[in-house]
């Protein structure tokens, strides 16, 4: 008896396999090589776009007809210029807001979303701080509340130095500071306005590096490719100070800045070959592209209601 449940084990788990083999292998196969052709348009968050742009590399040089052109607008500005009929696919650090859903009922703009990676909210500060190795999420709300008067780092916990505090984000068009916000603040839109605002994160990287007392939140994979300039702080959200990285973003342990990230499809636009190839191809290389462009890949459970929304999109399409 247990021989033949083992034997029914391995079966089960060879035939699952071979399922998943088979997919990605029909996907590949489909998007190899100069099969498709046309272009694509992509907007949004500054956060996705370099994670669609490495895709788009990809995808390029595997179908030589093929252009996607990746926009950054912020996760706001692209779903703005996606529910007007714009663009065919909409990168986003956050789900759609109800107002911005609103407005694509109102153009007849239909859509599926798609989860395409991982991310942490990174807070930096300058490499010359050492002091705040660690903050908890009262701290940061007590620097980027509305209203905060805090403009030193002494005011921020007793024992921190007399050092200025110049902070940096994103700008309120963008999925990270709606997220941020929520996260931290505890509501939309309750953040202070007199800090530095951009939505280019290269530049909150700038303006940290040149600051001592600069601190600024953006997207782990811009961390990732300035290390050498920042300071990477641990945040405590009740459970201990916790960095992010891979294993704490996947498991949701780093609390409460781990997040999805989503590029959304105009179904009109998925109706096309070009369109439909370029979402396969960023399921079936999710992982060569999330470490490409030092992104968090999906989990397993992840990729699986990936490929689950790419399949219900497909038949909705007649695909």
């Amino acid at each position: 008896m247990k021989n033949r449940c083992v034997n029914r084990v391995t079966v089960v788990a060879f035939a699952s396999a071979l399922v998943m083999l088979t997919w990605a292998a029909t996907v590949a196969a489909r998007v190899d090589g100069a099969r498709v052709s046309g272009s694509i348009t992509a907007d949004g968050s500054s956060t996705v776009g370099p994670y669609v742009t490495a895709a788009a590399e990809g995808f390029q040089r595997a179908n030589k007809g093929a252009r996607v052109t990746v926009g950054i607008s912020g996760t706001g500005g692209g779903f703005e210029r996606f529910c007007k009929g714009e663009t065919d696919l909409s990168n986003a650090s956050r789900p759609i807001k109800q107002s911005e859903a609103a407005i694509c009922r109102q153009n007849n703009v239909q859509y599926t979303a798609f989860l395409v990676a991982n991310d942490g909210i990174a807070i930096v500060t300058n490499k010359d701080n050492t002091w705040a190795k660690c903050l908890t999420t009262d701290e940061l709300k007590k620097m980027w509340d509305r209203g905060s008067k805090v403009n030193n780092w002494q005011d921020v916990r007793q024992g921190f130095p007399n050092v200025p505090l110049k902070l940096f984000g994103p700008g309120t068009d963008s999925g990270t500071f709606d997220f941020f916000t929520e996260k931290i603040n505890g509501k939309s839109k309750q953040s202070r306005s007199d800090y530095s605002a951009t939505e280019d994160d290269n530049v909150a990287v700038r303006g940290v590096t040149g600051e001592r007392g600069g601190l600024a939140y953006f997207g782990l994979s811009y961390y990732e490719e300035n290390k050498s300039k920042l300071n990477l702080v641990e945040v405590n959200g009740g459970s201990g100070c916790v960095s992010p990285n891979v294993k704490t973003v996947q498991a949701y342990s780093y609390k409460p800045l781990s997040r999805p990230l989503f590029v959304y499809a105009k179904r009109e636009s998925f109706k096309r070959p070009v369109v439909q190839a370029f979402i396969r191809y960023m399921i079936v290389n999710e992982k060569k592209i999330a470490k490409t462009a030092r992104f968090v890949s999906l989990t397993d459970r992840q990729l699986k209601k990936s490929r689950f929304q790419y399949n219900a999109a497909l038949k909705a399409a007649g695909g």
